[in-house]
């Protein structure tokens, strides 16, 4: 009893922080009000079921409801999924960073599966607090435990499983994170009132994800979004063999925990991207999860950070050009950050070359049962680059030296790029490496760390996409001092300014296409 009473007082903590009190989540609940979908989280206390504020079914009263700030929160409380809104389908959205940056890096580690091999102790040192302070924070930003969180996120994405696809229970369990059968089989008993296997609709043949279909799962994002750039900006980056745009598609193959694989993305049904994912191991399936929803951004809130920053004049009508513009991360640290070193002091097509050329000369080829889609390896791992004679590397000898010593410091350090303490104390740890400067620490803490607030204030393109009626560029301390204003959404801010380099007509959120950028405009985006 006081367990509920605490998490009512946090519930009620959050709700204020978001301006939202009760009576306006029941307004939004009584008119299906899409804007909260993935914000609240409706219980009814006569069901016992929690609900999406969208649910179809007919609205309870007042008095039997209570709103929680996460599916987490509502599941430690005692109710279970809705089978008919499907929470488990909401956007998971971001929307706490802006007053918790420590519980958003948590829970990108937590995604990344940092609590299937640790604790939470161990999961407090990595973000830079301790054990309680996490767990306080984690209560007061969404109202439920670093456990609960990573055990609501492993049933829900069991659920989605389960209807979405054709999986024996077998494989549905082992995908989701569960340890065992028994232990998948009693939750959903516990938590459903029946076995996993009556919760799938019709009676399907099952199909093995060894087959060679894959696995087909829709990720939810909060609209607009802006499908045609962020594909645009993966194309130009596309490394030959590894990555591949066609017809509107990612394509890509990817080493997860030593398990080589492939995946599609593309648009999928409204508010989704479709993403096919073909594993040997479907263990990896969360952490794969994970770095689509890191590449794409699907846990942006765009009306949330496109009302903050158009409060600047020069980024009014760029936000309101493309108001679905994301962020794009990155799917590995070490690629990223091999990238980013190429690509100093050339264009973004040349780095993309030599990009190619070390993975033609030093990346493992796709094994025969992955082959024939176009793509032929995989990024060369720090370990096989860290083996390379500097001599031998077409660049100049001091980078060629500082590309074989960052490898070697991402051999021996597998956690280098994850997301660890502040954004300060990132970009520091960076820094020391071989190679890094400011500009490279920030752009990897915006693109692989998923800090919102990064920013590179010595960026040649943010600085002329800033220039005054003469022309005149803001320094590098002017365009810091300018940026103070949009924290703590300074890294959207910024993708907004290099996208105006080359600015297209206004794009809705998918078509699939996006009309071609000219070379000059390329060479002056980021790698």
């Amino acid at each position: 009893m006081s367990e509920n009473r605490e998490t009512g007082r946090a519930v009620g903590t959050i709700l204020a922080a978001m301006d939202l009190d009760d009576d306006a989540c029941y307004r939004a609940l009584s008119m299906r009000d899409a804007r909260l979908d993935g914000k609240i989280f409706v219980a009814v206390r006569t069901t016992g079921v929690y609900c999406r504020p969208i649910c179809p079914a007919r609205t309870p009263l007042r008095r039997n409801v209570t709103f929680y700030p996460s599916a987490a929160a509502a599941q430690s409380a005692g109710f279970r999924p809705c089978l008919r809104c499907r929470p488990e389908t909401s956007p998971d959205l971001g929307a706490w960073r802006g007053s918790s940056n420590t519980v958003a890096r948590a829970l990108s580690l937590i995604e990344d599966g940092a609590l299937d091999a640790g604790d939470v102790e161990a999961l407090a040192d990595r973000v830079g607090v301790g054990g309680r302070q996490l767990r306080r924070l984690f209560r007061q930003h969404l109202g439920a435990s670093p456990v609960a969180v990573a055990q609501t996120r492993r049933v829900l994405l069991a659920k989605q499983l389960i209807c979405d696809t054709a999986l024996p229970m077998g494989e549905v369990a082992l995908a989701a994170g569960f340890g065992s059968i028994r232990r998948f089989n009693e939750t959903f008993h516990q938590l459903y009132g029946r076995p996993p296997g009556d919760l799938r609709r019709g009676r399907r043949p099952e199909v093995s994800a060894g087959d060679g279909g894959g696995i087909v799962l829709q990720l939810s994002y909060r609209p607009p979004y802006d499908w045609p750039a962020i594909l645009d900006f993966l194309a130009l980056r596309a490394i030959p063999g590894v990555e591949a745009v066609e017809a509107g598609t990612y394509r890509r193959a990817l080493i997860i925990e030593g398990v080589p694989g492939l995946i599609s993305v593309r648009p999928g049904a409204l508010g989704t991207l479709e993403v096919t994912a073909r594993f040997a191991r479907l263990q990896v399936l969360p952490q794969l999860i994970a770095r689509v929803r890191r590449v794409f951004d699907l846990g942006a809130d765009p009306a949330l950070v496109n009302a903050h920053l158009a409060k600047d004049p020069d980024l009014a009508p760029l936000v309101a050009q493309r108001p679905g513009l994301r962020v794009p991360g990155a799917w590995d640290g070490f690629e990223l950050a091999v990238r980013a070193v190429l690509g100093q002091q050339i264009t973004v097509a040349g780095a993309r070359a030599l990009a190619g050329r070390l993975t033609a000369e030093h990346g493992a080829p796709l094994p025969p049962e992955l082959a024939g889609e176009g793509l032929s390896r995989f990024f060369p791992t720090p370990a096989a680059l860290a083996q390379i004679d500097p001599a031998s590397l077409p660049m100049p000898g001091a980078r060629a030296r500082a590309l074989v010593g960052l490898a070697a410091a991402a051999a021996a350090d597998p956690q280098l790029f994850a997301p660890q303490g502040s954004l300060a104390a990132a970009v520091s740890r960076l820094k020391a490496l071989p190679g890094i400067g400011d500009w490279t620490a920030q752009y990897i803490a915006l693109r692989q760390m998923r800090e919102p607030d990064a920013f590179p204030p010595g960026d040649i393109g943010l600085m002329r996409a800033l220039a005054g009626p003469t022309g005149t560029r803001p320094t590098p301390a002017q365009l810091l001092a300018r940026a103070e204003a949009w924290r703590p959404w300074r890294a959207y801010g910024a993708q907004h300014l290099w996208a105006s380099e080359g600015l297209a007509p206004p794009c809705s959120a998918l078509p699939l296409s996006s009309p071609p950028q000219s070379k000059a405009t390329h060479d002056k985006l980021p790698a």
